[in-house]
């Protein structure tokens, strides 16, 4: 009787895995995914360890339009292609870093094409010219559409149907 409960109890475990894996997208560490507005396509990094995405932007500016504040930015992916933005500010994220420094950054709403999922997502803009990635996918896009497989990379272009 143990061992027919143990095999129902493994067999049960291992269908409601492959079926929650059939119901997502299953991508890589490293992705291509582009980006709305501007159809911009660039390398990122598919983090589920990180709550927001991220951008990077060396150089913003604030400015007001209708009585809110916004953001000017370009983004520039590793051909060089660039496209210029400009996007209400949602809120200020204070981010504490791992040495204990707390930053301010601006975040933004913009749309991502991650495989073929489009969302709209939350991203902070910060300097990432000093790592390997333009945008760092955090979990908020990611949660219920996507498995990460930390062993692969470039498994799916971006591919959206965005009017």
């Amino acid at each position: 009787m143990k061992k027919s409960m143990l095999f129902f109890s493994v067999m049960l475990i291992w269908f409601a895995t492959a079926y929650l894996a059939q119901a997502k997208e299953v991508v890589g560490w490293v992705e291509k995914v582009k980006l709305y507005p501007g159809e911009l396509i660039v390398k990122a990094k598919v983090d589920s360890g990180a709550k927001t995405s991220s951008l990077n932007c060396r150089c913003y500016n604030f400015f007001q339009r209708d009585g809110k504040e916004w953001v000017k930015f370009t983004v520039v992916n590793e051909k060089g292609e660039a496209t210029e933005l400009e996007q209400p500010v949602v809120r200020i994220a204070k981010i504490k870093r791992h040495y204990g420094e707390k930053q301010e950054r601006p975040v933004v709403k913009l749309g991502l094409c991650l495989a073929n999922t489009y969302k709209e997502t939350e991203f902070t803009l910060i300097d990432r010219s000093g790592l390997n990635y333009q945008v760092l996918v955090g979990r908020q896009f990611l949660e219920k559409d996507f498995l990460v497989d930390p062993g692969e990379t470039f498994a799916r272009d971006p591919v959206c149907d965005v009017d």
